[in-house]
């Protein structure tokens, strides 16, 4: 089986600074993978890179075995990579509906011609009612942004991310922020998704990592220093010396 994503090799350092070395694993579709480790571990920096958003000093990011390496950030989700960000970048004075639109029109990178306008109207709000009916914000659609829960907003920056119709998605935190009693039920609509996408997540609450996860890396000073199941990370001495009295990791 081809991977979705395949990562060898991934090294990026800032100075002398080595915040990413050796980096190398790949996700199959369907995977629901979390990356995890303390802070300064170099996890957003590989979800940079994964994304384009950051170039790697050495490696290469492939896509179904296909090398993106030196591509943008925006050819890259047009390959099929999309993702999310700790902190929501949400148009809040706009409708939930108007929010997935702009994020499809933006890959598109096209404007809707008089010839083609009914079409690519009818693909475009194929792919906005799809997005959002994945995510439970059907109902929500004609909804301002500012006035939803801090959860909604949540599973709509999502929404966005799915309308690209990614095969990778990577979330950075998509429960930060959000109330403990609600956290579960993103992790909960995330982990319905596409049986052939690959999810990558990035968590601090390792409640939601373990509920989510079947496979878990673990990074530490930019090095991968384990992975496996659950279980697996849960039983590993290396771990459990990284995490020593710490409540989240």
């Amino acid at each position: 089986m081809v991977e979705r994503l395949t990562l060898e090799n991934i090294g990026r350092q800032f100075g002398a600074l080595v915040v990413s070395k050796d980096i190398t694993f790949g996700l199959e579709a369907g995977a629901r993978a979390a990356l995890i480790g303390p802070n300064g571990a170099g996890k957003t920096t590989l979800i940079n890179i994964i994304s384009g958003a950051l170039r790697a000093d050495t490696g290469s990011v492939k896509v179904d075995g296909i090398d993106v390496t030196g591509l943008s950030q925006a050819k890259r989700v047009k390959a099929g990579i999309a993702r999310t960000f700790q902190i929501n970048r949400l148009f809040k004075d706009l409708t939930v509906e108007e929010n997935v639109r702009i994020a499809v029109i933006q890959q598109q990178g096209r404007e809707l011609t008089l010839l083609h306008r009914r079409h690519l109207e009818n693909t475009l709000y194929e792919r906005v009612a799809s997005a959002l009916t994945k995510l439970k914000l059907g109902h929500r659609a004609g909804h301002i942004v500012s006035r939803l829960a801090y959860g909604e907003q949540r599973l709509l920056e999502i929404a966005m991310a799915l309308a690209l119709e990614p095969r990778v998605l990577l979330l950075d935190e998509p429960a930060a922020g959000v109330p403990k009693g609600e956290s579960g039920v993103i992790i909960d609509v995330v982990q319905s998704l596409p049986s052939d996408l690959a999810v990558l997540l990035i968590e601090h609450d390792m409640d939601l990592v373990f509920r989510f996860a079947r496979h878990i890396y673990v990074l530490a000073s930019g090095r991968m220093v384990a992975h496996g199941n659950p279980a697996e990370v849960a039983a590993n001495e290396q771990v459990k010396q990284l995490y020593f009295g710490r409540e989240k990791v």
